[in-house]
């Protein structure tokens, strides 16, 4: 017996077919049970009659509930009043696994959807985000393969911070503590004297305290490091990656994006180059909104989705406050007070999606950055050595890949980005 998934069956569109999968929606009367069976790929309405099928099967068909588990056999045609334009008439089915009544009803909350991700997982809404997630996966690889990076896998345990010592997760260690990972990064800068050009698309970390649509505690970053390069150089990378992932996912989930109800014009709007504004500049723009941010204080969500109103596709921000910067980002040559440094805003309100610097490359102001942010110096020593043999001119970013999909799918939170989001408030299911 020859199983075939239900969107072949309807590239084949006639003829006799075998499906399995899970009840998707049923209908009972006393002639006719209707069945509308899902799988990975598809959905489509399955009709038993009464008087075309044996006793037994009309018995079993009765039987069929909510996510209960099928084998069908039958004949496909076209229908176009039917859900995805074909039904089964079914010959034969087995009834493979019972459901108890499922819990999932329309109309129910966004906690209790949470409460219940292991099953809301079955619903054609994440379905759908799952697929361009695993695309936006594959794209990020394939892009920087294609490039010429190597692929390293970083640590999870870390002995130090990357990003601010306010966020990290400590880890009991056999008799000692260390630390989930914030990014590769201060890794990478290792690598990069080997290979010079890598990347990597793995989980981190973050203790953040907060309770917004648009903050996981643990997510995916694409993180890519590269010797030889300055500012202008990875801008170029950024661009071209998001252009990449952007035209994949239009290409290869047009039906996903449908079910969504994503405006696909948006998307397709994305293309290189990119709008890049200074941060001095982008305040100049907030001001004539009406909106005055003193000049040193960080961009914080309100402002970057005010900002994104003047743009209809990823804007580049550049030369954030040095002080307001991460101990790695050195301050531009000819304008000790900014950091060569950037974020990348997405439009449509969705905000930062790629933050990037080179990297310092001066012993003596790594120091500094350090003692700034309390951190103890002795314990980066391993990280100063990179400075000590050999230095080069380096620089890299990180991709948060959750809010790029919340982004491509149009969806309003971040949870829903992910198969079982992490947040302050949630660790179940």
């Amino acid at each position: 017996m020859q199983f075939t998934s239900i969107k072949k069956a309807i590239e084949q569109g006639s003829g006799k077919v075998s499906m399995r999968g899970w009840c998707y929606r049923e209908r009972k009367s006393n002639r006719f049970v209707f069945i509308v069976l899902r799988d990975s790929s598809e959905i489509i309405q399955c009709v038993v009659d009464k008087e075309k099928v044996n006793e037994k099967i009309w018995k079993e068909s009765n039987k069929v509930s909510l996510e209960c588990s099928l084998e069908i056999h039958g004949s496909i045609k076209e229908d176009k009043r039917a859900p995805s334009g074909y039904e089964i008439s079914v010959t034969d089915m087995n009834l493979v696994g019972k459901s108890d009544v499922f819990p999932i009803t329309k109309d129910q909350s966004t906690e209790f959807l949470l409460d219940v991700r292991h099953l809301w997982l079955r619903s054609r809404k994440m379905t759908a985000i799952m697929k361009i997630r695993s695309t936006v996966f594959e794209a990020i690889d394939t892009f920087f393969r294609t490039k010429g990076f190597y692929e390293v896998a970083p640590p999870i345990f870390t002995p130090n911070a990357c990003e601010g010592g306010a966020t990290l997760f400590e880890v009991k260690y056999f008799d000692d503590k260390v630390y989930l990972t914030q990014s590769w990064q201060l890794y990478a800068e290792c690598l990069i004297f080997s290979l010079e050009k890598i990347y990597c698309n793995s989980p981190c970390f973050r203790a953040e305290k907060s309770k917004t649509s648009r903050h996981l505690a643990e997510f995916y970053m694409a993180e890519m490091e590269m010797a030889w390069t300055h500012l202008e150089d990875i801008l170029k990378y950024a661009e071209e990656l998001i252009t990449f992932i952007v035209q994949n996912v239009l290409e290869k989930n047009e039906a996903e994006l449908k079910i969504l109800g994503r405006n696909t014009g948006k998307l397709k709007n994305i293309s290189t180059p990119f709008h890049r504004i200074t941060y001095t500049e982008a305040l100049k723009i907030l001001k004539t909104d009406g909106v005055d941010v003193e000049w040193g204080n960080d961009l914080r969500t309100i402002e970057e989705d005010l900002l994104m109103k003047h743009f209809d596709k990823p804007v580049i921000v550049t030369h954030y406050p040095k002080n307001i910067m991460a101990f790695y980002k050195p301050a531009d040559p000819d304008n000790a007070k900014v950091a060569l440094c950037f974020d990348m805003l997405a439009p449509e309100g969705y905000g930062e999606i790629i933050g990037g610097s080179e990297r310092d490359t001066d012993i003596e102001s790594l120091k500094r950055g350090l003692e700034k942010e309390g951190e103890d110096i002795e314990n980066y020593q391993w990280y100063l050595d990179t400075r000590r043999y050999g230095s080069v001119p380096h620089s890299g970013f990180g991709l948060g890949v959750e809010r790029v999909v919340t982004w491509i799918c149009g969806i309003d939170n971040i949870k829903n980005a992910i198969p079982f989001p992490r947040t302050m408030l949630r660790k179940r299911p």
